[in-house]
């Protein structure tokens, strides 16, 4: 009885302030969609099975993206059941709330100026799970990539975020949201303020004000198509062997996305702001038949991948910033018609249960014994062998090959 006492005060003492930057509190990004349409959604016997996964993989903290489609309340109750079946299991969600511009995704053009009629509905639903489930749900995040300009289907101009951040801090407010629930709107470094000054808006000041942190998106691995120079081979290293030019390139990477991190603080910091911030998506694919792979930047590996993940953890871990890596599992949803697109294949665990090259060390630990996706083991990719692995790595462009390459 003493123990299940002391389980409840620490269930009660954890909060976003304590999970956030907290690198015994690792973060991801969670879909767990297994067809190539979200019409079939998980199972909650799915879902628990992969929360069994990541928990082993050390993972506290999801992130999911809207509350139109069950998943996410799926997530919740299975995470709750699971708590009550193992009173040692812990798992808390960063829960997302679509948002978007008038009619999008309707075949109509999209308004940017107006915003979508089904955004106070997906706020509201929000809020009920949020109250539903107070001791997992810590943070909500008001539209994901909702502001930034690319995404020419739904974006929404900043006033629209504000609104509804502001609307649920009032929530706080008035005692019926938990003061602990941290709230934060999840986008693009640029929409941050930390790249092109067209976002540099009194709305965007003001987001930076309401939130509780914010929460930036950084992707080293799509600028090496759209942003290459960082990606090139610069002249100074044509003399090194391969593996030290795609070692070299990493690291460029990691300064790439430290660099994107960066100007999201200084512009905060030049409006006299101070709080945490912290990365809401990275991540890298690991197969592409398009901009990113061989024909193109050169980027999607295996290899890569696994390098960008072990090179952001330690550095987001030694900084104490949560990095809610993109993304848990491969999801054929994404790019249904092109089984080799990029988007499928995010996920440091495939679809055949199989831990890419970035889980190989947690394998060898032994952390996913008796551990099972959708009825196999979590083995490694290629069997382990590392020679398979590298053998279809490639180096990444050279300065004087690019305008044949890009």
């Amino acid at each position: 009885m003493e123990g299940s006492n002391e389980n409840l005060k620490k269930e009660k003492q954890i909060n976003a302030a304590d999970i956030l930057g907290n690198p015994n509190y690792l973060a991801i990004s969670y879909g767990g969609y297994r067809k190539k349409t979200r019409d079939i959604q998980p199972t909650i016997n799915e879902l628990k099975d992969d929360m069994r996964i990541l928990f082993a993989m050390g993972i506290r903290l999801l992130r999911t993206y809207n509350v139109q489609l069950q998943q996410a309340s799926n997530i919740l109750k299975a995470i709750s059941e699971l708590k009550v079946e193992d009173s040692k299991f812990e798992m808390y969600v960063m829960l997302g709330a679509w948002i978007d511009c008038k009619n999008a995704w309707t075949g109509l053009e999209p308004d940017h100026e107006v915003e979508s009629e089904q955004n106070e509905g997906e706020i509201n639903r929000a809020v009920v799970l949020a109250k539903q489930y107070p001791d997992i749900v810590k943070i909500i995040a008001v539209g994901n990539e909702a502001m930034v300009h690319w995404a020419t289907s739904y974006f929404v101009r900043p006033n629209v975020i504000l609104k509804w951040v502001t609307y649920l801090q009032d929530l706080k407010k008035s005692g019926e949201l938990s003061k602990d629930l941290w709230i934060t709107s999840s986008d693009d470094f640029s929409s941050w303020g930390g790249g092109d000054t067209a976002y540099h808006t009194e709305d965007l000041d003001n987001i930076i004000r309401a939130v509780d942190y914010i929460s930036m998106h950084t992707y080293a691995m799509h600028n090496s198509h759209y942003n290459p120079d960082f990606w090139l081979v610069p002249r100074e290293d044509f003399k090194l062997s391969n593996s030290e030019k795609i070692e070299s390139a990493m690291q460029r990477a990691l300064l790439f996305s430290q660099q994107q991190f960066d100007g999201v603080v200084s512009y905060m910091r030049r409006l006299g702001i101070n709080k945490p911030v912290h990365i809401g998506e990275t991540g890298w694919a690991t197969i592409s038949n398009e901009h990113y792979g061989a024909n193109g930047s050169k980027a999607a590996d295996e290899y890569k991948s696994g390098r960008y993940y072990q090179l952001m953890r330690e550095w987001t871990n030694s900084e104490e910033i949560s990095c809610f890596y993109f993304e848990a599992f491969d999801e054929p949803w994404k790019d249904a018609n092109n089984a080799l697109g990029s988007e499928n294949h995010f996920g440091l665990i495939n679809l055949k249960g199989q831990a890419k090259y970035a889980l190989w060390d947690l394998v060898d630990k032994g952390v996913f014994k008796n551990l099972t996706r959708d009825g196999q083991p979590i083995t490694k990719t290629h069997n382990g062998n590392k020679e398979d692995l590298l053998s279809g790595v490639v180096v990444p462009p050279h300065r004087l090959e690019t305008a044949i390459n890009f």
